[in-house]
């Protein structure tokens, strides 16, 4: 364990495999919820929180559950359950101190339980660092780092995305190209922008 394998693994999660513009999880909150700034940042602090916390609980069940009792089939079952009881609490918490940002969030704080980005984080991180059952020095900072990062990276896109809508707002857009379509175009090439972190593959 050593800041260069830290330093590594920022990098990769933010830039070069960054969780919606390289990986493509998490497209559905990215598009809907990134008209303006304020819900976009408020909904990535709850899903860094989501994945962040999830790659922590999902390694101990995994290590000391899954694993010693040769149940290791039932890791997706199990992770969701850990993310959905993880976004039922965001959702209580919200729902005290912000009923105004609840309600801004409407359905896609709830659909947080399925947004593939945080399945996605707690798979991607024990594929990573687990090697033939058994998990390699520090994976469980490993993982948790990782998860963070990867709540950076969708906090990196989901604010570029919301900052370019806004600014469309005071510009003239066809009108075939309102709404969605153009939030397509503009994901694409923000996406094509990123692949550039990891070269461009033919």
């Amino acid at each position: 364990m050593n800041l260069q394998e830290f330093l590594s693994i920022f990098i990769s999660s933010v830039f070069i495999y960054n969780v919606i513009l390289s990986r493509f999880l998490g497209l559905c909150p990215f598009v809907a919820i990134s008209k303006e700034t304020k819900p976009a940042l408020a909904m990535s602090a709850a899903v860094t929180f989501v994945i962040t916390a999830s790659s922590a609980v999902t390694w101990l069940i995994y290590r000391f559950l899954l694993l010693p009792f040769n149940l290791a089939y039932l890791r997706t079952l199990s992770f969701v359950l850990v993310i959905a009881a993880l976004v039922q609490l965001i959702e209580m918490v919200i729902r005290k101190t912000s009923p105004v940002l609840y309600r801004a969030f409407g359905i896609y704080l709830t659909l947080i339980t399925t947004n593939c980005a945080v399945l996605g984080a707690a798979v991607l991180n024990i594929d990573m660092f687990f090697v033939k059952g058994r998990p390699v020095a520090g994976s469980f900072y490993y993982s948790i780092f990782q998860g963070f990062c990867m709540g950076l990276g969708y906090t990196l896109a989901m604010l570029i995305m919301s900052g370019i809508r806004e600014r469309l707002e005071l510009s003239r857009v066809p009108k075939a190209l309102h709404n969605f379509p153009i939030a397509f175009i503009i994901a694409s090439v923000l996406s094509l922008s990123f692949m550039g972190f990891n070269g461009f593959k033919f």
